[in-house]
């Protein structure tokens, strides 16, 4: 089995919010890089196709303290289970203030890869088995990965609906705090620097992405400085190739008196491949709160539904 993988960075102005806050979107992007490398070493320790991690399914994850400009950000995975056909990684994420030393806790996180292989993409490798600590853990493990696996067949099937951009001159329309007022939408083209050896997007830029646009939809929501309190499961339906223009939008859900939940969905369009059409990628749901000038929490305004 592959050692623990570990990466260190230090929290730069480009990582965070215009109040020093760093983006939910930076963390989950640092939390599959860790992943995916330690998903993809495991994967190659045995002979035959040479193959990389692709990511299936993120976990709920919680953002236990905020993180900040100037802080230093360590990531530590390791592998906890392995099916046939999959791998689970857990993920913790450690901030330092290196003025202070003081360390704190921010994150954890549990992510399932499939191993595809180089020389065909459509192709699953099978995964070598890893040796557990305890049968117990073992059972655990493959509890955890029957569950992630329903779950993922469930969320598939309800997956389809469309989310319509709201333009920017039609938003001045919709009433404050409503639905159509907050709703937002990004459009990103998939470019080399977004893709893995195979010419699919990293998981990681996606949920950055996804990340970005919920911050948006909270924000207008708000009209305060907001931060990334949980991400719900994130399911990985379909790949997103290399060339695809994909579009996240994002739409309040839910608002309680401390929270927003807002649901993103990822729709991607081949511009080579017209004939296959767009098509839903990924889909999550997001918690957002809002926060005052000290960082401490703000109440949020209701939701109007059925405006």
């Amino acid at each position: 089995m592959a050692s623990a993988v570990q990466l260190t960075r230090i929290m730069g102005p480009d990582d965070a919010n215009i109040v020093g806050n760093v983006h939910g979107g930076t963390i989950l992007k640092m939390i599959e890089d860790a992943g995916c490398i330690i998903g993809t070493r495991h994967c190659n320790t045995q002979t035959g196709d040479r193959c990389v991690a692709a990511l299936a399914r993120v976990e709920r994850t919680d953002f236990l303290y905020p993180m900040f400009i100037g802080e230093v950000a360590h990531v530590s995975a390791e592998i906890t289970y392995t099916s046939k056909h999959s791998v689970e990684v857990q993920v913790n994420v450690l901030s330092e203030n290196i003025l202070t030393g003081a360390k704190k806790v921010t994150n954890k996180a549990t992510l399932w890869y499939v191993p595809l292989s180089l020389r065909n993409v459509d192709k699953i490798i099978e995964v070598p088995p890893i040796e557990y600590t305890s049968t117990e853990s073992e059972e655990l493990g493959k509890k955890r990965y029957e569950a992630q696996k329903l779950e993922r067949m469930e969320t598939k099937e309800r997956n389809g609906e469309v989310i319509t951009p709201v333009s920017f001159p039609e938003r001045h329309t919709k009433e404050p705090y409503t639905v159509g007022f907050s709703q937002s939408s990004l459009i990103h083209l998939i470019g080399p620097s977004d893709c893995t050896l195979h010419g699919f997007v990293h998981g990681g830029v996606t949920m950055k992405l996804m990340d970005e646009v919920a911050g948006i939809v909270a924000a207008r929501h708000c009209k305060t400085n907001i931060v990334t309190a949980s991400v719900d499961a994130i399911n990985f339906h379909r790949k997103i190739k290399k060339g695809c223009v994909i579009t996240i939008s994002g739409r309040m859900t839910f608002t309680s008196n401390k929270s927003m939940e807002i649901e993103v969905f990822v729709d991607a369009d081949s511009l080579l491949e017209t004939d296959k059409g767009k098509y839903r990628a990924v889909t999550a749901f997001f918690t957002y709160i809002s926060l005052d000038k000290e960082n401490k929490p703000l109440p949020v305004p209701p939701l109007k539904v059925g405006i």
